[in-house]
């Protein structure tokens, strides 16, 4: 018995390690393919473009802490899936599978919007880690020559904490720097309110968020869609502008062009769609994972706004897709998890938790909380992860996605 897991992220490395605890070497053969050969904390990122991390310092080599659970690994790029054959297909090689496991992540949809990037565009992204860098190095220069800043989401975007972080801690290191005052900022966000977050709204997260960004003086536009980045200047569909000597937007998203490649695996946008386990709706030996997933939105708004999706989320259903794998090969019952969502936005000066329980209204919680505590939490909880899942391990219940 063989099981492939497509994605060495936050959800094909929960599955992986799920999946050993459950089945031993001797009974499951298990296969992880990955186009990296490090796992990165992906929530750290802005940290990085802040210049407080290193990418060094929230990342390991995947290698060493698979094989130390008998996990095969892979360093590839998966180029399709035959669910017919069920074969994998990477540089040069086919892998066969009994069950396969998509935790592909997604792919940053650029071309959406002219000017989208930052190697597509004038636009920064705190999408991924060489992104990340890039946008290092462009705020090393901002500060040195502040000037006016547009942050915020374009049409279609689902991954919009980010965005409401990088504008709470580069407003804060500005302030430190005295500098804040001749750098003026702009939010425009897809969102019909500050705090959707794709959500349909996180409790008191709109009153909490408007008041913060009255209170450092961020300008923000809601219902906004981007239609064109410059060097100079963020335009919006309505006609508005606005200067910008420096932008950070968040992308929408796609599946990765493996999902494409793959005819019957993905939908248009490359998404895979599952049933309440997390099993593809037509091949029942495919499960996934994460932001590979196909999810609709919570509600209809003016401009797109996709689904939530978090890290915190990604391994709630790898933890799923792996119970659910074991339980199809050894029996037992089967694991239907309804999503929550618990974060922590890091402000600078601050911090503020978050959590939904479910995602998807009606709720038993909607909650925020701030307080320096937070902030602590979140740190702490970095250095927990990474120490954990450098020893094959997994962390049940998370702070600060």
């Amino acid at each position: 018995m063989r099981v492939v897991v497509i994605g060495g992220s936050f959800g094909g490395m929960t599955a992986a390690y799920n999946l050993r605890k459950r089945l031993a070497p001797s009974k499951c053969e298990i296969r992880l393919i990955s186009k990296e050969r490090r796992f990165v904390f992906i929530p750290s990122l802005p940290w990085v473009i802040m210049g407080s991390k290193t990418l060094n310092q929230i990342s390991f080599d995947l290698e060493k802490p698979l094989a130390r659970k008998k996990i095969d690994f892979v360093h590839s790029t998966a180029l399709r899936v035959d669910p017919q054959a069920q074969k994998v297909v990477t540089d040069g090689e086919e892998h066969s599978y009994d069950y396969l496991v998509i935790a592909t992540g997604h792919r940053s949809v650029n071309e959406a919007v002219p000017g989208l990037g930052p190697f597509d565009g004038p636009a920064h992204s705190p999408m991924s880690p060489s992104e990340a860098e890039e946008a290092r190095e462009a705020v090393k220069r901002l500060l040195e020559d502040p000037g006016p800043m547009v942050i915020g989401c374009a049409p279609g975007a689902s991954c919009l904490g980010a965005a409401y972080e990088f504008a709470f801690q580069i407003d804060h290191l500005m302030r430190s720097k005295k500098i804040r005052h001749i750098a003026p900022m702009t939010f425009v966000t897809p969102e019909p309110f500050l705090g959707h977050m794709g959500a349909g709204g996180m409790g008191r997260a709109r009153q909490f968020l408007e008041g913060e960004f009255e209170e450092r003086s961020i300008r923000y536009f809601t219902s906004a869609a981007i239609s064109k980045i410059t060097e100079s200047s963020v335009k919006l569909a309505d006609g508005k502008g606005f200067e910008s000597r420096f932008s950070l937007i968040i992308p929408p998203l796609a599946g990765v062009n493996a999902m494409i490649e793959s005819p019957g695996l993905g939908n248009p946008k490359g998404f895979v769609p599952v049933d309440q386990h997390y099993r593809h709706q037509e091949f029942p030996n495919i499960y996934a994972a994460g932001v590979a997933v196909a999810f609709p939105p919570v509600d209809e708004t003016l401009v797109p706004v996709n689904f939530l999706k978090t890290a915190h989320m990604t391994e709630q259903m790898a933890a799923a897709v792996a119970h659910n794998i074991a339980v199809d090969i050894s029996g037992g019952e089967k694991r239907a998890r309804l999503l929550f969502a618990e974060c922590i936005l890091d402000m600078g000066d601050g911090a503020a938790r978050m959590k939904l329980d479910p995602v998807r209204p009606p709720r038993n919680v909607a909650d925020i909380s701030e307080g320096k505590r937070w902030l602590w939490a979140k740190r702490f909880f970095e250095h927990y992860y990474l120490w954990k899942a450098k020893r094959g391990k997994t962390v049940s219940r998370g702070l600060g996605w």
